[in-house]
């Protein structure tokens, strides 16, 4: 599993500093592309500011005279890297979390209990063989009301892929219709509808954003919070390992 540093969606914005805020030297940084987010206390008496750059953490220190800046990581006598826990501590886990909710918020399919300990949102794909391989690992989870699976599909597998998506979600029983259709390894496929509601579209369309957003590249790509909370992705079919982080003891 991979703790997502959000290097290609951590697109929500921040309450900038305003530029006359700050020392001159940062200002200079500044000028080189990288947002200053807001300052923060540094260990041995620096002063720091918090930055982005390209989606990635970025921490600036300034010299006790104020006249310099350096952009870089710190280091304590142990060999922590205190830069890296400022990032995701301060970055990472908060836009982790913020993105969790609008996984939520957005439309599913969905398959157990609303109140099961665990929840974990998927992008699949109807001709992906390892969401099917995967939907059929979790059911012992799910029908012991231990998990709940938020499927979003997409399609980017083949050129169907966004026909047969449609029918599943035109059916009257999305859910059902989706369950039929995994269980049967894809045979079981609602009718084709004669017209697809423009709403359909704009669902399928949305989840391929929000996979894009991710930087998934493959399905299925399955996401959950860990017991710190903090956004965990694992793209294509998990390991023994990665299947009990994510879903917990049978």
């Amino acid at each position: 599993m991979k703790t997502l540093t959000l290097s290609l969606f951590l697109t929500l914005p921040f309450a900038a500093l305003a530029a006359e805020e700050l020392p001159a030297p940062v200002k200079q940084i500044e000028k080189q592309g990288i947002e200053i987010i807001k300052p923060f206390d540094a260990p041995g008496g620096l002063r720091g500011w918090l930055g982005r750059y390209q989606g990635m953490g970025v921490a600036v220190y300034l010299t006790p005279d104020g006249k310099q800046a350096i952009s870089g990581y710190m280091y304590d006598e142990d060999g922590n890297n205190l830069s890296e826990k400022l990032f995701q501590d301060e970055l990472y886990t908060p836009e982790g979390r913020k993105m969790w909710e609008r996984l939520l918020k957005t439309p599913a399919i969905k398959e157990g209990r609303a109140d099961a300990p665990r929840t974990l949102v998927v992008f699949a794909d109807p001709f992906c063989p390892y969401c099917k391989k995967f939907w059929q690992m979790a059911q012992p989870w799910v029908s012991a009301g231990k998990v709940q699976l938020r499927t979003l599909l997409v399609g980017v597998i083949k050129p169907e892929s966004g026909r047969y998506a449609a029918a599943i979600l035109s059916a009257t029983n999305p859910a059902d219709a989706w369950q039929r259709y995994e269980a049967s390894s894809g045979k079981t496929l609602p009718p084709f509808p004669a017209s697809t509601k423009k709403a359909v579209w704009d669902d399928i369309q949305l989840n391929q954003k929000l996979m894009d957003e991710l930087g998934a590249n493959a399905t299925p790509a399955i996401y959950y919070l860990n017991e710190k909370r903090e956004l965990q992705q694992v793209v294509g079919l998990p390991d023994d390992e990665q299947l009990k982080a994510m879903l917990g003891e049978p």
